[in-house]
């Protein structure tokens, strides 16, 4: 009976059991991936761009040069915001600038479309803030003379422009005339007058305020009626609203005194001259540079 039960095809069942128990382990340990498959199956998937994450904006063209320039540090001086209500003409106004040197600057195609949130250089190339740093030079003292003949004398090369010299100057050494001979019937006030208002009669002489070139002329900017805007440093400029008459034009350089237009009450309630003086864009009471009657 021993011999029977250790006989050959016992032997053989027996190794058959065991081979099929072995392969099954064998099995199931091959159905689990190995820890580096894992890691190469990750690494494939990095190899494909993720999608784009969402309110992500598109990229700017290279096509685009006004958009691009767009994209500049909103808060980087020499840059403005685009604002609610903002044109061309009044950014230019509230900045001293002409608002065609602004359109020239951006290198904008339509000077009608401006979008709101859009970044705008206010300031020349050559004047941009964030550079005066690098290129300021060490300004020689008693250079510049009050006296004709030392003008004369001293090099073209070191002489500085009138622009300069008036940009360098304080208040005091910038006056003005008179616009119009009219009482003032609303004074200067930061929060609710930006000028002064000069009443009058439909068709009286408006007069330049002193000399400078005229750049606007028009009734573009809402609330001022016909307005010119003359400019008579990189410092200064001045603003004529509520004309009846524009007399001159974009471009046109006047003199102090100069009729350049007629008062009226476009965009207004009244005849009267809205007169502004403002200094780097900003506001300041124009009756501190106006002679006392």
């Amino acid at each position: 009976m021993y011999t029977y039960f250790f006989s050959f095809p016992a032997l053989r069942f027996t190794a058959f059991l065991t081979l099929i128990f072995v392969s099954g382990c064998v099995g199931f340990g091959r159905s689990v991936p190995a820890p580096v498959e894992e890691r190469n199956v990750g690494k494939a998937k990095s190899t494909s761009a993720p999608p784009p994450p969402k309110n992500t904006p598109p990229a700017v063209s290279p096509s685009e040069p006004t958009k691009a320039a767009s994209m500049a540090e909103p808060n980087k001086p020499g840059y403005y915001t685009v604002k609610p209500g903002d044109t061309l003409i009044r950014i230019g106004l509230d900045h001293g600038q002409n608002w065609r040197d602004i359109i020239r600057w951006n290198n904008i195609e339509n000077p009608n479309v401006i979008e709101v949130g859009q970044v705008l250089k206010i300031t020349p190339p050559a004047a941009d803030p964030s550079q005066e740093v690098a290129v300021a030079k060490p300004v020689q003292l008693g250079t510049v003379t009050n006296t004709t003949e030392e003008k004369k004398n001293t090099p073209a090369a070191e002489q500085p422009s009138a622009n300069s010299v008036r940009n360098e100057g304080s208040d005091d050494s910038f006056q003005l005339i008179w616009p119009a001979q009219g009482p003032v019937s609303s004074s200067f006030d930061d929060s609710k007058n930006k000028g002064i208002d000069i009443s009058g009669k439909t068709g009286d002489p408006v007069l330049a305020a002193a000399d400078g070139k005229v750049v606007y002329s028009g009734a573009g900017l809402r609330g001022y009626g016909n307005l010119i805007i003359v400019k008579h440093s990189n410092t200064y400029l001045t603003a004529y609203a509520h004309n009846q008459t524009l007399l001159v034009r974009e471009d046109q350089s006047v003199k102090k005194g100069q009729k350049i237009a007629e008062m009226g009450n476009s965009d207004s309630e009244q005849v009267k001259l809205h007169f502004e003086l403002r200094r780097m864009g900003k506001p300041v009471d124009p009756v501190k540079f106006l002679p006392q009657r």
